[in-house]
């Protein structure tokens, strides 16, 4: 199957005798029912195959899904990062970094109705069963500081009006997040939806109110235009949208296989894109506009200064959209987890897996968020630059394999299978990762690092370019002579036991 084209036949199972244990088997109750139109069920489906009569769902769900997942106050602070530099070109900066860095995460997003697997078991297929360890740990570590930053503001906000101390609302927040998470995919993508409405009627309101009553002539941060500022904001804006790449197609894989890639590709690009841009663009003009920005008190201001009240309520909203995005962090991080676990000790994919692995991780979260200091803004803009660092050399092997080298043909049964045909360490996506990330290393700036090459171009951080060009092209590189007859001819069993296994059995 070509990876711009659905594949010539679903597979419609998830039942696999080659390998009962770590396949792609569902094993909790209800697990070979398909979902209820119109209704919301605890999701059965873990890291195991979503077979074809359990697909559902609208390819233009992506857009709101992913819309209300970049609008959240996290987004909005990565807008502050450019004025705190004294960069006046702010709003171009993080517009083009957010553009440029949704275009790697919208085109992961084809995987999951071609595959109808999670996004970060199948780096299996390019870095081998246990090979991917190497980016599950990173993008654990991804998953966990968001929702750190995430449940910071959230709680702020919900204390502009609420009594009770942070470390109780962080309790509580997070446990909502978790019983969204275990509901899982159905619900998600319903709240996501909903709540993509009001966050489009509440900040165009603020939006429009902050263009007319902040005085933006002279910005605060600086008027000048200083390509070492652009760049980092740039990277940044980067960063943090590919940073969504490692659990978009969690949210495809439902869908019907034979949904355009066209369609999933744009609709997850027009909403991740759409609201970053915007997002991080009043961020950048609040910034630029008030002393000393917070998100919860820059929101407050401008809102109230249109409505008494308004700026409130658009807090609470926000608080809202960032207990949604926690779930959504929470689900993919026991994906990626349980993916990883897998891999050396074979994990049946039962709610009870599921449940106890999103609880783990928000409790990691609840425990560090008690611990970040008040002062977190130095520690957002290392972070989302570390993201990048990790995430680039990733998105490159993966990109590549996906659309250049294997054009999309994978087999699925061998993703689970330490004696298939991807082995348990692959050599050219670990190289082609490892290599890609070295080459970066020079061209690090954070607030703790600078590299050579970096300090050399005062500051500018090109760093993703490097790994971008690197990994990918060494990873094609070290692909030249691999035996695509043998992947074919794994696939085309792959396919076979899929749909064998999904036959009528002597009835």
């Amino acid at each position: 199957m070509d990876a711009t084209r659905p594949p010539r036949a679903a597979p419609a199972t998830a039942r696999h005798a080659a390998v009962p244990a770590a396949g792609p088997v569902a094993t909790g109750p209800g697990a070979d029912t398909a979902p209820r139109p119109g209704g919301v069920a605890i999701e059965t489906r873990s890291i195991d195959y979503v077979p074809a009569r359990e697909r559902h769902g609208k390819v233009w769900h992506q857009g709101p899904f992913w819309f209300t997942g970049n609008f959240v106050l996290t987004t909005m602070v990565t807008g502050f990062i450019g004025p705190a530099l004294g960069l006046g070109w702010s709003v171009p900066a993080v517009v083009l970094g957010a553009c440029f860095g949704t275009f790697f995460m919208a085109f992961h997003a084809n995987q999951g109705p071609r595959m109808g697997l999670p996004q970060m078991i199948r780096s299996r297929a390019r870095f081998g069963i246990r090979g991917a360890i190497v980016p599950f740990v990173a993008v654990v570590f991804v998953y966990v500081g968001f929702n750190v930053f995430n449940v910071v503001p959230a709680t702020e906000g919900l204390q502009t009006v609420l009594p009770g101390g942070s470390t109780l609302w962080y309790a509580v927040l997070i446990s909502i997040a978790i019983v969204l998470a275990v509901v899982g995919h159905d619900l998600l993508h319903l709240v996501q939806r909903w709540l993509t409405y009001a966050l489009i009627a509440v900040f165009g309101v603020l939006s429009v109110g902050a263009m007319v009553n902040l005085d933006v002539a002279t910005p605060a941060g600086g008027d000048g235009m200083s390509w070492t500022a652009f760049l980092v904001v740039f990277s940044g804006a980067a960063g943090y949208q590919i940073s969504y790449a490692v659990h978009v197609s969690d949210y495809s894989r439902h869908l019907p296989a034979d949904v355009p890639a066209r369609k999933v590709i744009w609709w997850t690009y027009a909403g991740a894109a759409g609201s970053a841009a915007w997002l991080m663009s009043l961020g950048a003009l609040l910034a630029s506009a008030l002393p000393d920005p917070d998100a919860i008190g820059a929101v407050r201001k401008v809102g109230n200064d249109i409505v008494p009240g308004f700026g409130t309520f658009a807090v609470l909203v926000s608080s809202l959209a960032l207990i949604s995005i926690m779930a959504v962090n929470a689900y993919g991080a026991m994906l990626t987890a349980t993916s990883a676990i897998d891999a050396f000790r074979p994990v049946r994919p039962t709610v009870r897996v599921r449940v106890a692995g999103i609880v783990a991780i928000e409790a990691i979260v609840f425990v560090v968020a008690i611990v970040l200091p008040d002062d977190y803004l130095g520690s957002f803009n290392d972070f989302v630059l570390m993201m990048l660092y990790f995430l680039i050399p990733w998105t490159a092997v993966n990109l590549v394999d996906l659309y250049l080298v294997r054009r999309g043909h994978y087999a699925v049964t061998a993703i689970f299978d330490p004696r298939g045909i991807d082995g348990r360490w692959s050599w050219r996506g670990l190289t082609a990762y490892t290599v890609g990330f070295a080459a970066m290393i020079p061209f690090f700036k954070t607030s703790f690092f600078t590299g050579p090459v970096a300090d050399a171009l005062d500051g500018a951080d090109l760093s993703f370019v490097v790994g971008l060009l690197v990994g990918g092209a060494l990873y094609a590189w070290l692909c030249r002579d691999l035996d695509l007859t043998a992947e074919r001819a794994a696939e085309r069993a792959s396919e076979a036991e899929l749909e064998g296994a999904d036959a009528p059995q002597g009835v």
